[in-house]
C-alpha cells in the first residue's frame, strides 16, 4: 500500500473538520457570537498558543469550535475525537486549565467574554497539538493480575453471589478511560512517576477485580509496591474531573488503601501470620522426621 503523503493526510483532516462543522451547524442554535480561542500548536517539546476567532452559536461545545477551527483556519490542527456523546473518552485535554472532555465541555458554561485557552492533557507526553501519548496507562494495566473467578458453584458451570456485591463493582464498570483522572493526579502531572504509580484510573480497574464476588486473587502485596498505592494522598482531584462521576477516591482508592493497611501493617495480622508460620515450619519438620522414620 503507498504512503499517503502530507498533502492527502491535511486534507483528509481539513474534510473531516468541514463535516464535523457542518454537523454543528443543523444542531446548534441560530444566535451567533465571535469567540477567541487559543489553542495549543506543536508537537514533542515545543509549541505555543495560537489565537483563533470563530463564530459560536447556543448548543456548541468546545469540539464544535475545535472543528470549526480545523474547517476554516487550521486544516492541519490534530485533534483526536470519534464519538462525540462522551462515551469513548478520546477528546480528553485541558479547557481552562481544567481537564475535560472536548464533547462534554458547552461553551455556554464558559466565558466567552474572555479567551476559551484549550490545551493537550499536560500529564502525557505530547505528540501533536491537541493529542497525547497515553500508551503508558496501557502499558500499566497490563501490571495487573487478571481476573481470576473461583470455581463454579453448581454444576451447569454457575455461581451465586449475594445482588449487594455485584452491585458493588458496577460504578467502576462505567469508566470510558477518557484519563482526566490520570492527567489531574499531581503524581502523575509534576512528579512524572508512570512507572512507579499506576494512578487513579488504574486503581479503579484493580478495585473492580479485588471487590469482585468471584475474585480469589489477593492483590494488596501488588497494590503496595508495583502500583504504587502509597503515592496517593487523597486529595479527591481525580473524582472531581470524572465525566462518569465515578466516586474513584471513596469507593475505590480509600478501600484499596484500607486492605493493604490491614494485610502489611496490622500487628495483630502481623502477629497471627507470625504464629502460623512457626506452625508450618513445625509441621514440616515432624512430617519429614516421620517419613524418613518409614
Amino acid at each position: 500500500m503507498a504512503a499517503r503523503s502530507p498533502k492527502t493526510s491535511a486534507s483528509s483532516i481539513a474534510e473531516s473538520g468541514q463535516r464535523a462543522a457542518a454537523r454543528t451547524d443543523t444542531s446548534a442554535g441560530s444566535t451567533t457570537r465571535t469567540t477567541s480561542f487559543q489553542v495549543w500548536r506543536g508537537s514533542g517539546t515545543s509549541g505555543r498558543l495560537e489565537t483563533y476567532t470563530t463564530s459560536v452559536s447556543d448548543g456548541m461545545v468546545v469540539l464544535d469550535a475545535i472543528h470549526q477551527i480545523q474547517s476554516e483556519s487550521a486544516s492541519d490542527l490534530a485533534v483526536r475525537w470519534n464519538c462525540k456523546a462522551g462515551k469513548c473518552g478520546s477528546c480528553s485535554a485541558e479547557i481552562n486549565g481544567t481537564p475535560r472532555l472536548m464533547c462534554m465541555t458547552r461553551l455556554s458554561e464558559l466565558d466567552l467574554s474572555k479567551t476559551v485557552t484549550v490545551e493537550p492533557m499536560r500529564a502525557f507526553p505530547l505528540v501533536r497539538d491537541l493529542v497525547t501519548d497515553v500508551s503508558s496507562n496501557f502499558r500499566a494495566k497490563t501490571r495487573i493480575r487478571k481476573f481470576t473467578p473461583r470455581p463454579p458453584d453448581a454444576p451447569d458451570g454457575t455461581w451465586r453471589m449475594q445482588q449487594s456485591d455485584a452491585d458493588r463493582v458496577q460504578e467502576f464498570r462505567k469508566c470510558i478511560e477518557c484519563f482526566l483522572c490520570q492527567d489531574v493526579c499531581h503524581v502523575l502531572r509534576d512528579h512524572r512517576l508512570h512507572e512507579q504509580f499506576v494512578g487513579p484510573r488504574l486503581l479503579v480497574h484493580a478495585a473492580q477485580l479485588e471487590m469482585h464476588p468471584l475474585d480469589v486473587l489477593d492483590r494488596t502485596s501488588d497494590l503496595k509496591q508495583s502500583h504504587g498505592i502509597g503515592y496517593c494522598n487523597i486529595t479527591k482531584c481525580c473524582t472531581k474531573v470524572c465525566p462518569e462521576h465515578i466516586t474513584i477516591t471513596d469507593n475505590a482508592i480509600i478501600p484499596l488503601k484500607e486492605r493493604v493497611a490491614d494485610q502489611h501493617y496490622d500487628p495483630l495480622r502481623k502477629l497471627v501470620r507470625l504464629m502460623r508460620g512457626k506452625k508450618t515450619v513445625r509441621s514440616e519438620i515432624e512430617r519429614q522426621k516421620s517419613g524418613g522414620a518409614k
